[in-house]
């Protein structure tokens, strides 16, 4: 494997348990992106207030800047990267990046947020996500898979869809 891999969704599609798992099966290092974010964001988050692109621009530098390091070695990160500018903006930074994007109803993601108490990103904020939420396009390296399942299942599924092993 020399391409980091970015697992993507809305808050609470499970992108941290994902790709921790990923990661470990993977043989790789993990980092999650919410470690990233200045404290100025998340501030914003825990008041209820979304991100705008000039919030996330250097959170997504950030990200990048670990992913460029991992460019030939591989790695996995779990990032929001809702938006095509910023899976562009992260692929700048390393041009084989892969995306495995995680996929559910707002009803799935939303009993999943309800469950994880005392997280920055609040569940009043699961609205905005989907309404940013931008789908993998065929012209981006990605898999979208839907969350309905077990991590095993989704990591299994990615790793026979793509051919990667540790």
């Amino acid at each position: 494997m020399t391409a980091p891999i970015v697992v993507m969704g809305v808050s609470g599609s499970g992108k941290s348990t994902v790709g921790a798992a990923l990661a470990q099966r993977l043989r790789v290092p993990f980092a999650d992106a919410d470690d990233f974010h200045p404290p100025a964001n998340i501030a914003k988050m825990t008041a209820g207030e979304p991100l705008d692109d000039a919030d996330r621009h250097p959170w997504l530098e950030a990200i990048g800047d670990w992913l460029e390091e991992r460019c030939g070695t591989g790695g996995v990160m779990s990032c929001s990267a809702l938006k095509h500018r910023y899976r562009d903006q992260l692929r700048n930074h390393c041009p084989s990046l892969r995306f495995l994007h995680l996929s559910g109803t707002p009803e799935v993601i939303g009993a999943r947020q309800a469950s994880r108490p005392g997280h920055f990103m609040p569940a009043s904020l699961l609205a905005s996500q989907f309404d940013t939420l931008e789908p993998l396009t065929a012209a981006e390296r990605g898999e979208t898979i839907d969350v309905g399942q077990s991590i095993d299942s989704i990591v299994d599924e990615y790793v026979s869809r793509t051919g990667l092993e540790a």
